[in-house]
């Protein structure tokens, strides 16, 4: 149905593609596989950097999570009783909870509006 449906402008069309392709030795194709290629790496550089940072700092991690029993056993068990926690006495500490939500909503529909 669709061969029914073709007017004037869509025959000229198909007659300018349906030319011979240009003769370029090979450009074309080198092209394409270098795209190619970039886009492979682009798509691996960042899981192995992230893979690579890991290797590398799994050693001291390991050290900071030896170390904390040995911290935590320092600490006196008074401390962790509820009535010696600190607490935070800001009088302003609603309007910044409200702050930091507008400032996030902000960036949501920021986010939205630059994608449309």
């Amino acid at each position: 149905m669709a061969e029914k449906l073709k007017d004037e402008l869509d025959l000229s069309l198909e007659s300018l593609f349906g030319s011979e392709p240009i003769h370029d030795d090979g450009f074309s194709v080198r092209i394409v596989s270098r795209v190619r290629r970039q886009m492979w790496v682009r798509r691996l550089s960042m899981p192995i950097a992230l893979l690579a940072g890991a290797i590398i700092e799994a050693k001291p991690l390991m050290g900071l999570v030896g170390f904390v029993p040995k911290l935590l056993g320092s600490v006196p068990v008074e401390r962790f009783v509820a009535d010696n926690l600190p607490t935070i006495d800001a009088p302003q500490i609603s309007t910044l909870i409200m702050g930091i939500a507008l400032l996030g909503m902000v960036m949501i529909v920021g986010r939205m509006l630059e994608e449309t």
